[in-house]
């Protein structure tokens, strides 16, 4: 076969392809298997190039019998490691006279192996999370039955324990139901109008009663005029109750919340209104921040739950702002306190 056949064979390959002769070196290359492999890779042999074992392996093989193989190829692209799906098929009549040669063709499955490798992570953070108040409520229920049963101070001490563990398990059961929800409808784009400032007023009013029990001043200068955008009035409310309340639990003696009006956000690329809700806490360490909205990620774990916290408030956040096609950006100095600015488009 002429190498103008093969290379218009290869070309019509929608994966990164390349072939392998019985010489064991390279005769023929798409570009999307040059761009995996390099340019310089024809008439190498193939173990220089695809040196992981599994691989070359694979390849002496199928020379060797002729029969069909499948294995895995580990890359980098630059920005994370990737995971390829080998598929290695002989084709006779071909290559160094004509001794046949073996096609080998990349599949990218990186975003599946990131996806099952997501799902892993989570259901052992839900089995870590609802483990601890089960456990505690276990060793209770024991207890109530054996050494405390006639022990009635240490009854209700239990007892309030207990119904803390339960109330625990569900507002994480809650937080769970409402990620599923928001992560439901992220591709859908809400179509409501509505005043973000009233909005934004209305929840100060709602998260002033938890303010006032922690000695906490919440400070909020609207704009004059309304702001209007296109919203969905539930989902905005969660997002600026948990910043605020995070602000509340976590920050300093004082939150306040500002609305900026920008006439085009770089980000957005349209006109656009930013809400920042600061604190004067003790700030976030640099080294949390990228990782602030993964679920169950908690900065300072200890604290969290002894708050409260499930660990899923700010994954609710970054879905629903993203629903809204915003942006969610989180700044902060130690011992100066913590920013937290949500950019939405305006209507």
């Amino acid at each position: 076969m002429k190498q103008e056949v093969i290379a218009g064979f290869l070309e019509a390959m929608p994966l990164p392809s390349v072939l392998v002769d019985q010489t064991e070196r390279f005769i023929g290359a798409n570009r999307l298997g040059h761009e995996l492999l390099g340019d310089q890779i024809m008439g190498r042999h193939f173990a220089t190039i695809l040196r992981q074992p599994s691989v070359a392996g694979a390849i002496e093989k199928c020379l060797e019998d002729r029969g069909n193989r499948a294995t895995r190829y580990l890359s980098n692209d630059g920005a994370q490691d990737t995971t390829y799906e080998v598929s290695l098929r002989y084709i006779a009549g071909i290559g160094a006279v004509e001794g046949g040669a073996v096609l080998i063709s990349f599949t990218d499955v990186t975003e599946r192996e990131q996806a099952n490798q997501m799902r892993r992570d989570f259901v052992a953070n839900v089995s870590h999370e609802l483990r601890t108040p089960l456990t505690a409520l276990m060793g209770f229920i024991e207890t109530l039955r054996g050494a405390a049963r006639d022990d009635a101070d240490a009854r209700d001490r239990f007892l309030s324990i207990m119904e803390g563990e339960a109330s625990r398990m569900n507002r994480l059961v809650g937080d769970l139901l409402s990620l599923n929800r928001v992560e439901s409808k992220e591709r859908i784009r809400p179509k409501e109008e509505l005043d973000l400032v009233a909005h934004l007023a209305s929840t100060l009013k709602t998260m002033q009663p938890l303010a006032d029990a922690d000695n906490v001043s919440l400070k909020f200068t609207p704009p004059s005029e309304p702001v209007m955008i296109i919203g969905d009035p539930d989902q905005l409310l969660q997002v600026f109750m948990n910043l605020i309340e995070n602000a509340i639990k976590y920050g300093g003696d004082q939150v306040e919340m500002t609305v900026e009006l920008l006439e085009r956000d770089p980000s957005l690329r349209t006109a656009a209104v930013r809400v920042k809700v600061m604190d004067n806490g003790a700030g976030i360490d640099p080294i949390h921040l990228p990782r602030l909205t993964e679920r169950f990620y908690r900065a300072d774990n200890h604290r969290s739950r002894e708050q409260g916290g499930t660990g899923l408030g700010l994954a609710i956040v970054k879905h629903i702002v993203n629903r809204h096609r915003g942006r969610l950006r989180v700044s902060s100095d130690l011992g100066v306190g913590t920013c937290f600015a949500v950019t939405l488009p305006l209507s």
